[in-house]
């Protein structure tokens, strides 16, 4: 298993129109770290954002997608996305703190 601190374990957010629906029943998609276990995806949104306590992890591996250049086929980079569910007394989290 990795050794990933909870500041590296969330990149950033997925903000998609089925993202932001289920924003309103306080499910919140993030890109995570591909290594990282859903105990340690709970640690970190409960670190990094205060007032929150997670019920649920869901983490879903998406394979690269294949792109052609002209005659060269290559594949873009797997990905790892983790949707947390938070309990209905946590406090909502800010996504667009920083933007």
């Amino acid at each position: 298993m990795a050794d990933i601190k909870y500041y590296d374990v969330i990149k950033k957010p997925v903000i998609t129109e089925k993202s932001m629906n289920a924003m309103a029943e306080k499910k919140y998609t993030f890109l995570v770290h591909p290594e990282a276990n859903k105990s340690q995806i709970k640690e970190a949104v409960e670190k990094m954002f205060e007032g929150t306590k997670v019920k649920s992890v869901n983490t879903m591996n998406m394979d690269g997608k294949k792109k052609h250049r002209g005659m060269t086929v290559g594949t873009t980079a797997k990905t790892k996305k983790a949707i947390v569910a938070l309990t209905e007394d946590s406090k909502d989290i800010e996504i667009f703190e920083g933007l």
